[in-house]
């Protein structure tokens, strides 16, 4: 009887599910051939998906999340306006070519942009040109550190911009975000934003909005689910991929938001799979996360 007692309570404990998820997610890993690493979190909930989520992954691209978050900070200081034009100088193109659609419009550069565009195109269109204009507006890798850090988020490290990490290939790994800072920033820009609720919306509506990763954390949710994300990539060399990234906000059917962060490092997986251990590692935090266990507690 007292076996029988104790089962049950191991198998409808919030512990045991907590259990079940991280094995779930270490099994998806393990298809990435690579390095991956997990965090998530979700509000009077007990939900843990960590699979090393105090690693240092190469970030690449997810860095324009707390790039656009110092940006907004330092509008709100007044030294910045969203509508000021800003010169896109030809010192800040990366030749001979890189992802950016403003060098692809602008190829001598030499043209005023509104701040307000160059960080849309950073967000929505991940345009590297864009990304390291920006920075160099508001002081470069040291200025976005010291402002994340000072929101109560550590683990985030950014040294070199776009540029930096297209003429060096070790520059990525200067670059890191470990997945538990990810997960306590999406949730410190959800919760309890250090920005306006203004600059909150118009960043998250760009990031609802990207281009990009429709197959990482999307990839397997039900069709509709508003998800808030950035993603980041990296190239391949000798058959071997450095990073694929996402990093996002869930919204689940009752409002709550999920957020969740996976890395995958020095894959030698193809993009396709790639992105699916991504996506499924999504999948199974989300419907851990919907079930009745994780509701919020009164």
């Amino acid at each position: 009887m007292h076996h029988i007692a104790l089962t049950f309570v191991l198998f409808t404990s919030p512990f045991f599910a907590q259990t079940v998820l991280q094995q779930q997610v270490r099994t998806i890993a393990a298809d990435a051939h690579g390095k991956v690493s997990v965090a998530c979190s979700l509000p009077n909930s007990a939900l843990n998906c960590g699979l090393d989520p105090h690693a240092h992954p190469p970030m690449q691209s997810v860095f324009k999340f707390p790039l656009a978050i110092t940006a907004f900070h330092v509008i709100e200081e007044g030294k910045l306006s969203l509508d000021q034009q800003v010169r896109f100088l030809p010192s800040d193109r990366i030749l001979p070519h890189t992802h950016s659609p403003l060098q692809d419009k602008y190829p001598q550069g030499n043209v005023d942009i509104p701040l307000h565009e160059l960080l849309q195109l950073s967000i929505s269109e991940s345009d590297n040109v864009a990304t390291d204009i920006v920075l160099r507006l508001v002081g470069g890798p040291s200025v976005v550190t010291s402002y994340i850090n000072s929101i109560g988020v550590t683990g985030f490290h950014l040294e070199d911009g776009e540029a930096g990490l297209a003429r060096d290939l070790s520059a990525q790994y200067r670059n890191w975000f470990e997945p538990a800072a990810a997960v306590q920033l999406l949730r410190r820009i959800s919760d309890n934003s250090p920005l306006t609720p203004e600059h909150t919306q118009i960043l998250f509506d760009w990031m609802k909005n990207t281009s990009s990763g429709s197959g990482r954390i999307k990839g397997d949710l039900p069709a509709g689910t508003i998800v808030i994300h950035k993603t980041g990539s990296s190239g391949t060399r000798n058959g071997v991929t450095f990073a694929t990234n996402d990093i996002g906000l869930i919204t689940l059917p009752d409002g709550r938001r999920l957020a969740i962060a996976v890395f995958v490092t020095d894959s030698s997986a193809d993009d396709d799979t790639r992105d699916a251990v991504i996506a499924r590692i999504a999948k199974a935090a989300y419907d851990q996360a919907i079930e009745p266990t994780h509701k919020t507690q009164p």
